[in-house]
């Protein structure tokens, strides 16, 4: 990940306190890569829930219960310091998901085919 935040405030009794520099390159950069792990955990993830045989809700539901892991996963890269790297938490969780979803529901049903019906 790319570091995107640059803090510019001064120490208390300094001056008036700035605010925070983004750099995007940088956003847009990890924001790549977030959309690249979650194909790559979307294709993963429908493939798993094609074998096992999911069916309906439950296949869904494994893909937002996967999706939540994911973002768990960055935030805990990122550390407490997640502010450096992501303008917000919300952008993390959000950033790709539809397009990881048809992804998933393309290697979902074509393994459940695969397995389950030939």
């Amino acid at each position: 990940m790319t570091r995107v935040a640059n803090s510019t405030s001064s120490k208390a009794g300094d001056g008036p306190e700035m605010g925070i520099a983004y750099s995007p390159a940088a956003i847009a950069h990890n924001h790549h890569l977030i959309e690249y792990c979650r194909t790559s955990m979307s294709a993963l993830a429908g493939s798993t829930a094609g074998i096992i045989g999911l069916t309906s809700l439950q296949g869904f539901a494994f893909y937002l219960v996967m999706v939540v892991i994911l973002w768990l996963m960055i935030l805990a890269k990122g550390g407490t310091y997640w502010k450096r790297y992501f303008t917000s938490k919300w952008n993390i969780l959000t950033n790709g998901f539809i397009g990881g979803l048809t992804t998933y529901v393309l290697f979902w049903t074509f393994l459940y085919g695969m397995v389950h019906v030939y």
